[in-house]
């Protein structure tokens, strides 16, 4: 209940409501990473592939790579982790101008939070991030009128795998600019993430 009242927030929070959370956000996240050590310490740990769909016969393919959080906390009968994840996309939709398909490539950066309870596979994620998508993306009922957006998720998931290497997520993504410039028609999707680590 507490994820969904979240996402409903963000989802119709203002412009300046949004910059504050993503500040906190990620004053948050820099104080639970420790400096590196080691070169080593920024490769990824772990690379993921999804895909999902929205309407408007909307499809988008994404591969990406985690960086873990060294720093986890307990706390309400379980423990709180979390990870940097970059991604990178492609959304297929509905042409305009006579086109049958449109095309557009996404970039994003987000920080996840992620859920656990004690000696449970299955596992709860919200993370808020920044996404570029080139060009503007538009289908026949919705256009977007920046490249820059703010890309929002929830998902719930399960590790598997003698050594749970392997994770298997339901997300449900909103990607929006926040009200920066309009039409900000957003677009959401709900995605299947298959993750392995390295």
């Amino acid at each position: 209940m507490g994820l969904y009242c979240a996402w409903r927030w963000f989802v119709h929070a203002s412009v300046r409501a949004r910059w504050i959370a993503a500040a906190v956000l990620i004053a948050l996240l820099a104080s639970a990473i420790p400096a590196p050590a080691q070169a080593q310490t920024w490769q990824p740990r772990m690379w993921f592939f999804q895909g999902g769909w929205a309407e408007q016969h909307t499809r988008t393919w994404t591969v990406g790579v985690l960086w873990p959080w060294r720093s986890s906390w307990l706390w309400a009968g379980g423990a709180w982790s979390g990870y940097w994840e970059a991604a990178l996309g492609r959304w297929s939709t509905d042409g305009t101008d006579g086109r049958d398909r449109a095309w557009v490539t996404q970039f994003g950066v987000t920080p996840v939070f992620r859920y656990q309870k004690d000696r449970s596979p299955w596992f709860f994620e919200a993370g808020v991030g920044v996404t570029f998508i080139a060009p503007i993306y538009r289908n026949p009922r919705k256009r977007f009128s920046t490249t820059f957006n703010f890309n929002e998720q929830l998902a719930v998931g399960r590790h598997f795998g003698g050594q749970g290497e392997h994770q298997l997520s339901l997300r449900v993504q909103h990607v929006s600019n926040g009200g920066i410039r309009h039409p900000n028609p957003g677009e959401d999707f709900i995605q299947l993430r298959y993750t392995r680590a390295f």
